[in-house]
């Protein structure tokens, strides 16, 4: 597989996705940049001489022209989230960061799929989709990938089944305001609440779930492992490499990312995370999965939240 992908941002989660892309076959170059050109380079290095042991890969530390060709640019450029900070605490800081890059990375790579990682992700994704002038095709964020795989985790730790197994997501913002839709929530084709009941008749030792710790668990591990290391990278990283897997793919696959909302339901004139359709031509549409009135009204919650934060903004 041969793709040329640019990351915006040498941080702990730009350098780690560098490296995790420089294990895998995804990406034949890889384009690292950053405003500490020394820490891209230092980066740069500690990543490549591990690569003796794939096949040959271009790793290198680059400016914005570096970036041409690129097929996937990823966006992670930011300030950290601190200990007890919430995403949109982050909101301007950040905002201001993302405007001086993109006017900048846009013209050397006008024809790469831009996936953002930096938070909080969905005005992130939003703002980028405003000024980017990019068809919005080739816009998305990574959204709540991490949050689903979280539930994927926990559910697996509770049930003792596969995570592939697992099929359910968190949608809405990536942060405070997102739930989990439970009435799409299954197990092999089976809804959660049905295989616990199958699993009490094969006599399974197994507690009912308790949904709302499950929610809590998946809202709370950023925080608790921030607190607990500093900060989170390893798994956004790989939720973000299997975004980029199947950006370059020959068939689309179906991913909970933040991307606009054009009154899919009832919303407008948002970024936030619903089941979409993604592949190598970027974001094909929204998959519509039945939920219950009450999930519904918890989307558009979260949905009000972020445009809440919006309103405050500087997009100038």
């Amino acid at each position: 597989m041969s793709s040329k992908i640019t990351i915006i941002g040498a941080g702990s989660v730009g350098s780690t996705i560098a490296y995790t892309l420089s294990s895998q076959d995804i990406a034949s170059e890889i384009v690292l940049i950053d405003i500490n050109k020394k820490k891209a380079e230092g980066e740069v290095l500690d990543i490549i001489q591990g690569t003796c042991f794939r096949d040959p890969i271009s790793i290198i530390a680059g400016d914005y022209e570096d970036a041409r060709d690129s097929d996937i640019v990823i966006i992670t450029s930011g300030i950290a989230r601190k200990p007890g900070q919430t995403r949109l605490e982050l909101t301007q800081t950040n905002v201001n960061i993302l405007k001086s890059i993109t006017p900048e990375i846009v013209k050397a790579a006008p024809n790469a799929l831009y996936l953002i990682v930096s938070n909080p992700v969905d005005i992130m994704t939003y703002v980028f989709t405003k000024i980017s002038g990019l068809p919005e095709n080739q816009i998305l964020g990574s959204g709540t990938i991490l949050d689903s795989a979280r539930l994927r985790c926990g559910l697996s730790e509770h049930f003792q089944i596969a995570q592939s197994n697992i099929h359910a997501y968190v949608f809405g913002e990536h942060g405070d305001t997102s739930f989990i839709p439970w009435s799409g929530a299954y197990i092999s084709g089976v809804s959660v609440d049905e295989y616990y009941d199958l699993e009490k008749k094969l006599g399974k030792d197994i507690e009912p779930i308790d949904k709302e710790a499950m929610l809590q668990y998946v809202q709370k591990s950023g925080g608790e492992i921030i607190s607990k290391k500093g900060a989170t990278f390893y798994a956004v990283s790989s939720s973000v490499c299997k975004l980029c897997s199947l950006l370059v793919s020959s068939s689309e696959s179906i991913s909970t990312v933040s991307t606009m909302m054009h009154g899919e339901y009832g919303i407008d004139d948002v970024c936030l995370s619903t089941l979409t359709l993604v592949g190598p031509n970027g974001v094909q549409g929204k998959v519509p999965m039945r939920m219950t009135k009450a999930e519904i009204e918890q989307l558009k919650k979260s949905a009000d939240a972020l445009k809440e934060i919006i309103a405050q903004i500087d997009l100038n």
